[in-house]
């Protein structure tokens, strides 16, 4: 759009706000007094953004949006970009699920294991192939569910 000097913004803030003050004093007669004062707080904002030179900024935003807008909708290329942009994202996250799936990633989530072990721990292979201690007499019994889910653990070795 043009550009308009700092008069025309002020004669709109003064133009928004005389119609504001007049709806707000029809909503006063109908609505009664809190209604009417809140109605004139929201009248007074336009003239406060012209005097501040908000008006003119909320302006051109609106503009600029609208124009992206348009663009948006109407150029291929920006269409182009839309696809791109998310092949990109599908491939950062097939990207992830390969990296779980691969010896290297395994390693590394190993070192990181171990990392947050702690320097005087024991490595997670050494202590899982370490005696396991003796139970007691005084554990509860357990449950046959769990018997079963810690013999299928032992199996794939995972303990």
């Amino acid at each position: 759009m043009g550009e308009y000097d700092s008069a025309t913004w002020s004669a709109v803030g003064v133009a928004l706000t005389a119609v504001g003050l007049v709806l707000s004093v029809a909503v006063w007669r109908r609505r009664g007094v809190a209604s009417g004062v809140r109605g004139v707080a929201w009248s007074l904002l336009p003239l406060a953004a012209a005097m501040t030179g908000l008006l003119r900024v909320v302006w051109e935003v609106a503009d600029s949006v609208s124009s992206w807008a348009a663009r948006l909708v109407f150029s291929p290329t920006v269409w182009a970009g839309i696809v791109v942009g998310g092949i990109s994202a599908t491939l950062f996250v097939v990207s992830g699920f390969l990296r779980r799936r691969t010896p290297e990633g395994r390693a590394r989530k190993e070192r990181k294991e171990r990392k947050a072990a702690g320097p005087g721990s024991a490595p997670a292979a050494v202590t899982a192939s370490g005696p396991k201690p003796a139970r007691t007499g005084s554990a509860p019994a357990e449950d046959d569910d769990m018997a079963d889910i810690e013999a299928i653990l032992r199996k794939h070795g995972i303990s």
